[in-house]
């Protein structure tokens, strides 16, 4: 919701026909509601069509995590990819990039644009599952070079099946950055134009091990590595 106004919050249009027609929310019955910087508990006070009102009681305490984490992830089979967005958002990432790789299907990659709101959609639902006060964005289905160039500020992973990549866990060794941008890509793997692009943008090789990850197993895997070497 957009904000609270003293000790009263009112949730308008999609949402309230949620909580009215579906969840059949009734006078009396307590909810969590968060304006984007804080949450609180609130009871509602009335129920309309498109309309449900409350009033605030105290504040929930949340946790924000230390850690902005970007996941640059390759476009790949959509149910593979909306479980792997909606885990990557419980684990708190601050923005996801769709990436339009190589060796993506391309009836996927045309497809991607017209999933744009039901991945929304993922992510905010999940983000109410996990508590979490801000949603992570959705960009624009980007091209991996240049998506990789907008990283250089943050600490750079590009997940490797290659021999010469280091296990994540070395890589992720004394290490103290707060940013971090994390490359996942198709079920065929990136090119070799794509391991260079990469590089050239401060990227480093990072393995999970010997056995092959599917995506969704690949993204859960590394941000939950990511965040318990780097979270404070």
């Amino acid at each position: 919701m957009d904000g609270f106004e003293a000790d009263r919050a009112v949730v308008v249009g999609a949402a309230a026909h949620h909580l009215g027609r579906v969840l059949r929310a009734e006078p009396g019955q307590l909810y969590e509601l968060s304006d984007g910087s804080s949450v609180r508990l609130a009871k509602i006070e009335s129920t309309g069509r498109d309309l449900v009102e409350f009033r605030l009681l105290e504040s929930i305490p949340v946790r924000v995590s230390s850690l902005e984490t970007t996941l640059l992830l390759a476009v790949v089979k959509f149910d593979a990819f909306e479980w792997a967005i909606e885990k990557a958002t419980e684990l708190g990432v601050a923005r996801i990039v769709p990436l339009a790789a190589a060796r993506c299907e391309k009836g996927l990659v045309a497809a991607a644009g017209k999933r744009a709101e039901r991945w929304k959609k993922i992510v905010f639902e999940a983000s109410q599952q996990s508590r979490r006060v801000a949603l992570p964005t959705i960009e624009d289905l980007a091209q991996p070079a240049a998506a990789f160039a907008r990283q250089e500020t943050a600490l750079g992973l590009m997940l490797s099946e290659r021999p010469e990549a280091r296990p994540l866990r070395r890589v992720l060794q004394d290490q103290a950055r707060d940013r971090v941008a994390l490359a996942i890509g198709p079920e065929g793997g990136w090119t070799e134009a794509e391991f260079r692009s990469a590089s050239g943008s401060g990227f480093e090789e990072a393995s999970l091990g010997s056995l092959i990850l599917r995506t969704e197993t690949a993204v859960t895997a590394s941000l939950a590595a990511v965040n318990y070497a780097l979270e404070k």
